[in-house]
């Protein structure tokens, strides 16, 4: 079984082609600023050169999956219809970096490859899971029936950071903090391989601070700077789905590299993003240490959690009296899937990289197989 894995970026296509019997990633690419003059014009086109470049026929795939983000209490791993299309559209408000160019580019291979499956896996399907009380916000009750509750995003992530800690570990009763650092970020209490808790709330703007997100604010604040700055609900969106989080902090990219070079130059607002963040951080970490009741073994992944020594070692210092030991040198050294932690810590501290698209693949290929 031949299963594409696709995901969609605002301007790009990332894409990897596995033989499922095997394992083996047969082929990957990268199609990048779609959209943009001079360069790929339209997801249209990042297909065409997707499929054209794959070193098997059309005839050979099995299915195409999609890391897809949110389309509310739709959930889980799906075939790609209508319903699946509607509800993507329907919850777009909420995920409007993600939705929109996920939908354009299933409508774009529904259209130039129709007879191949195409199968969803939404980032919140690992979180099914969590109890009610973790999911409820305190809001009128009647509300839930908008779909207004927490959903936990980032699954796929955390599913493969979770299967790798068992691992690790030699046995399934894990009590496993998962961090998925980078661009957009989410920390996830697991216990025995069932998420239990996430830092993400209705939508992939909350949680710690994101590059150009918010993460977790008071409604109030937003609702103050709207009436007093005379925002309509769309600009205010757009300001913390865009112009917030690191960026908005550091007044730069909200890039960990350049925040870090910030901090390295003497730039105070760089040291607040990155205070803020770590902050942010530890504070669900604290949460979920107590949700658990402990832990086993804290892992790392994603972008800043693969490649920031200094904001792992920011987020581990202290934390010495909960049984988690950073061995310094070995934090400073790691690269790709590493070891952390002293010999004499209690708790496994590990750099996982993500591995979403492995689990995209299986859950496609379960499906197909149904």
């Amino acid at each position: 079984m031949k299963i594409l894995v696709v995901n969609i970026g605002t301007t790009s296509l990332k894409y990897r082609l596995y033989d499922m019997e095997s394992g083996a990633v047969m082929a990957k690419g990268l199609v990048e600023r779609i959209g943009q003059a001079g360069s790929c014009p339209n997801y249209e086109a990042a297909i065409g050169q997707c499929l054209g470049d794959l070193p098997i026929s059309l005839a050979e795939l099995s299915a195409i999956g999609f890391k897809a983000v949110h389309a509310g209490p739709v959930t889980g791993a799906r075939l790609v219809d209508d319903v699946v299309l509607n509800a993507m559209e329907e919850f777009t408000f909420l995920a409007p970096a993600h939705n929109p160019p996920y939908i354009a580019a299933m409508k774009a291979f529904q259209s130039q490859v129709p007879t191949v499956p195409l199968v969803a896996l939404f980032e919140t399907a690992f979180f099914g899971q969590v109890p009610e009380r973790a999911i409820t916000y305190s809001l009128p009750y009647e509300w839930k029936e908008l779909g207004i509750r927490r959903y936990g995003f980032h699954g796929a992530s955390h599913r493969a950071a979770s299967e790798r800690a068992q691992e690790l570990m030699g046995r399934k009763d894990v009590r496993h903090i998962s961090c998925h650092l980078g661009g957009s970020s989410s920390l996830a209490a697991i216990r025995d391989g069932v998420a239990i808790d996430c830092s993400f709330g209705i939508s992939p703007q909350s949680g710690i601070p994101h590059n150009n997100r918010t993460g977790d604010v008071d409604g109030y604040a937003v609702l103050f700077a709207m009436k007093r700055l005379k925002l309509g609900v769309d600009e205010m969106a757009a300001i913390m789905s865009s112009k917030s989080g690191l960026a908005g902090l550091s007044g730069g990219t909200g890039d960990m590299r350049d925040i870090e070079a910030g901090i390295a130059a003497g730039d105070h607002r760089s040291q607040l993003a990155m205070d803020v963040f770590v902050r942010a951080i530890r504070n669900y970490i604290g949460a979920f240490l107590v949700e658990l009741g402990g832990i086993d073994v804290l892992t790392f992944s994603g972008g800043i959690g693969e490649n920031g020594a200094a904001t792992r070692a920011a987020v581990c210092k202290g934390l010495e009296v909960f049984g988690i030991e950073l061995d310094a040198a070995k934090n400073a050294a790691a690269r790709n899937e590493a070891k952390l932690s002293t010999e004499t810590s209690k708790v496994g501290i590990y750099i996982v990289p993500a591995d979403e698209e492995r689990i995209v693949a299986r859950a496609a290929a379960e499906v197909v197989a149904k």
